[in-house]
């Protein structure tokens, strides 16, 4: 009788983010970013105003952004409530884009706003993740 000993199977370790996590998208896979860049500032600037509610634009920022923004809207209510101020939809138009791509699948945009009592910037880093954008910094200057 001969006693065969199983062999060893030796198996690739398996990493979930491979798979599951969120898959880089090329430039070229994805549509023009200019008209999303223009979108999300008006957005943001009603969000922080009050007149926006934040959970329309989640699909279109990180966890990361969403978190921010939730801390910006949380202050700007304090702030508005202590001054007694109602909400109200902000007056503003939207000047320049200046849009560059320091990397495939990487665009940064600085958008320049408009309104009555000053003129801000924001500042948008937009990466291709599964295959659309997605806001990975967003900051009002």
């Amino acid at each position: 009788m001969s006693s065969a000993l199983p062999s060893k199977v030796i198996r690739a370790r398996f990493e979930p983010d491979e798979f599951f996590g969120l898959q880089p998208t090329s430039t070229s896979s994805l549509p023009n970013p200019a008209p999303l860049v223009e979108n999300l500032t008006r957005c943001v600037i009603e969000i922080l105003a009050g007149a926006r509610d934040l959970e329309q634009i989640s699909r279109w920022v990180t966890d990361d952004v969403y978190r921010h923004l939730l801390k910006r809207v949380v202050l700007s209510a304090r702030a508005r409530q202590a001054k007694g101020q109602p909400i109200a939809r902000p007056t503003f138009g939207i000047g320049s884009t200046t849009i560059c791509e320091p990397a495939d699948g990487v665009v940064e945009a600085v958008v320049i706003v408009r309104g009555r009592a000053r003129t801000r910037a924001v500042a948008i880093r937009l990466e291709g993740m599964d295959n659309r954008w997605r806001a990975s910094a967003i900051n009002v200057l």
